[in-house]
């Protein structure tokens, strides 16, 4: 996903400049799409730190990562929800589409990993990172549903501003 997002954002830059907040959250999501690309997910150091600490029986390094894959997209989304004017005036219902594009996003995810899985068999689990957990996916989901809408609570007073200041320049 880095690899196809980064030139997109770098192409479009000048013609449609995104906040700042939004260019940083994205660098911190591709520096977890990195990493666990780096190790696989269920090898990350930092989710066996957090396992060891907590005493957990996986490694959630793996959550972290679908839980920005909700936070991240959901901002994304809210962004252009707002700046193109799809939705004016109406705070929640922008949150609420954000929140529902970012599950869309999550869902097609999970949808790619189980094709993948199905063709690559035997080696499936370590693709997916499962960690011998039968209900991954639907926690992974739960994760994204998570991760955006706290970009939405914590957030969306913060973005409303950042955006204020691009369209001021723009």
């Amino acid at each position: 996903p880095v690899l196809l997002v980064a030139p997109v954002l770098w192409f479009s830059r000048r013609r449609f400049p995104l906040t700042t907040l939004l260019y940083v959250l994205i660098a911190l999501h591709a520096l977890v799409l990195i990493a666990g690309g780096t190790w696989t997910y269920a090898r990350v150091p930092l989710g066996h730190w957090v396992q060891e600490a907590f005493d957990l029986a996986r490694n959630p390094y793996d959550k972290l990562g679908h839980l920005m894959q909700g936070f991240v997209p959901a901002m994304a989304a809210r962004e252009l929800l707002v700046r193109h004017r799809i939705v004016v005036g109406r705070p929640f219902v922008t949150g609420l589409l954000a929140v529902c594009v970012a599950m869309a996003i999550s869902a097609c995810y999970e949808l790619i990993e189980w094709g993948v899985a199905v063709y690559l068999g035997q080696g499936a689990d370590d693709f997916l990172g499962t960690q011998g957990d039968p209900w991954d996916t639907q926690s992974d989901m739960l994760m994204a549903l998570i991760g955006s809408t706290l970009a939405m609570v914590l957030l969306a007073s913060v973005h409303a501003r950042a955006i204020q200041q691009v369209q001021a320049r723009g």
